[in-house]
């Protein structure tokens, strides 16, 4: 139920970013499945790298100065 109530909501501001239509509906549709993927092991992971990546900049970034 909350899945549909969010893909609504992608979905009408995706429409009304892109133009009214199929697409907005579409992609809101397909929303809560690749939130779902998205949250998994490979999304953790995915999450952990880049956070990392940014830590990793901030400290370099630091010692240049």
């Amino acid at each position: 139920m909350i899945g549909k109530v969010i893909g609504a909501v992608i979905g009408e501001k995706i429409a009304g970013r892109y133009g009214h239509g199929m697409r907005g509906a579409v992609l809101g549709a397909l929303a809560p499945v690749v939130v779902r993927r998205a949250f998994g092991p490979l999304g953790l992971m995915i999450g952990g790298g880049y956070l990392a990546k940014k830590v990793y900049d901030r400290r370099k970034a630091r010692r240049e100065v």
